[in-house]
């Protein structure tokens, strides 16, 4: 069975993006270090979105995901950048009710119950991983489903943001498989989950 990867970049208090919400991505609290583009890279290019693909000569399929799962607000950074599908190289889902109805965006828009959908998708044959890009309340919706985590943790606080899991008070146990420390100061850490 194929399972659920929340793969994201936080700081060390837990947020994936500052309190507006913006791509963090090269911002003070995320720099995108030559250790971590190559990490990113050599591990997981297919999480690259597709213009950086190309301008780096990345081909092919990559080692872990060969789907996209992610939210509204995620995908619109996307779209104000001008890219309708920020990764053409995988099959992208974004979950989100005011895009539904939209047959003129490349990507699968799921109007419904996201839950429902993942676990569609993580049944489906393939030896590929489903990769959840975020954001917060999604991810929340979603940590049932989620089988592990891959946290690029960042050495820096921010105080406030958007969290990694936003919602209710739910509990759920993951333990750490692997640890990788790059020069720059990130720690990739990954965890699957305990059930």
């Amino acid at each position: 069975m194929r399972r659920l990867v929340y793969y994201v970049a936080t700081t060390l208090d837990g947020f994936i993006a500052g309190p507006d919400g913006s791509d963090p991505s090269g911002a003070e609290f995320f720099p995108v270090t030559p250790d971590l583009v190559e990490f990113i890279v050599a591990h997981y290019s297919e999480t690259l979105p597709g213009p950086a693909r190309d301008a780096m000569g990345i081909t092919g399929e990559g080692l872990h995901f060969d789907t996209v799962v992610e939210g509204r607000a995620s995908y619109e950074l996307g779209l104000a950048a001008g890219l309708t599908d920020a990764y053409p190289h995988l099959r992208h889902l974004v979950v989100s009710t005011t895009l539904a109805g939209r047959d003129d965006l490349p990507v699968e828009v799921v109007a419904g119950d996201p839950l429902a959908r993942v676990r569609e998708l993580k049944v489906e044959e393939g030896d590929k991983d489903v990769w959840l890009v975020g954001g917060g309340t999604l991810a929340h919706a979603l940590l049932p489903e989620i089988d592990r985590l891959v946290l690029k943790v960042n050495p820096s606080v921010i105080g406030s943001g958007i969290p990694l899991f936003a919602g209710d008070f739910t509990h759920a146990r993951f333990e750490q498989v692997d640890q990788v420390d790059l020069a720059g100061g990130v720690r990739v850490v990954t965890l699957d989950r305990v059930r």
